[in-house]
């Protein structure tokens, strides 16, 4: 077989860079076997000075193992602008919270797309969220602590008719693992080591 004609099977297999016997196939293991669905991630953080603390990811434990396939972990630094009395060290925490909604509902909808058949052309996403500083600073009990709206634009090209992308962005918007864990309570355990 030549080299072509492989790198045509192994994209005729492929939607949207995602493997899609590999969806198939992940989707049966999980619903043969529900004890492969478990997964916890971790990560670690050290406070390093003022607002800058530095967060470490590595390991985590999927379909009934703990993953090695990392070498090397990942570190992400938080920090605050000098307003909020930092010097812009990294993004903040509440910024990487909408780093994580934005990637998560983008991969969900990316997944989902494939798995329904539609190629995407371009995503792309802006996230704006709106806290008041006054219930961080336990200025006001009428006050949420937290973002009290976050909007996400999310502009779609793909090779589907309006309805089906609108039927997509509701199941995306549902089944985004962070998504659904912002918008229901989750219970939150802070307990001294």
């Amino acid at each position: 077989m030549t080299r072509n004609v492989q790198a045509q099977q192994t994209r005729s297999s492929t939607l949207n860079g995602l493997d899609t016997d590999g969806i198939v196939g992940t989707i049966d293991a999980i619903r043969n076997d529900p004890e492969l669905a478990r997964f916890q991630f971790r990560a670690s953080n050290q406070w390093l000075d003022g607002g800058e603390n530095r967060t470490r990811i590595q390991g985590f434990f999927g379909v009934g193992r703990e993953d090695t396939s990392r070498g090397q972990p990942w570190h992400f630094t938080n920090g605050e602008p000098p307003v909020l009395l930092g010097n812009n060290e990294g993004a903040n925490p509440v910024e990487f919270l909408l780093h994580a909604l934005a990637g998560c509902v983008t991969t969900t909808t990316v997944l989902h797309a494939a798995a329904r058949g539609i190629r995407i052309c371009a995503l792309s996403t802006e996230l704006e969220g709106d806290i008041d500083l006054r219930g961080f600073l336990d200025l006001s009990d009428e006050v949420p602590v937290g973002y009290q709206q976050i909007r996400i634009v999310m502009r779609i090209e793909a090779d589907c008719s309006d309805a089906e992308i609108e039927a997509l962005l509701a199941f995306a918007t549902a089944h985004s693992p962070v998504c659904n864990t912002i918008c229901r309570p989750v219970p939150v355990l802070l307990q001294r080591g």
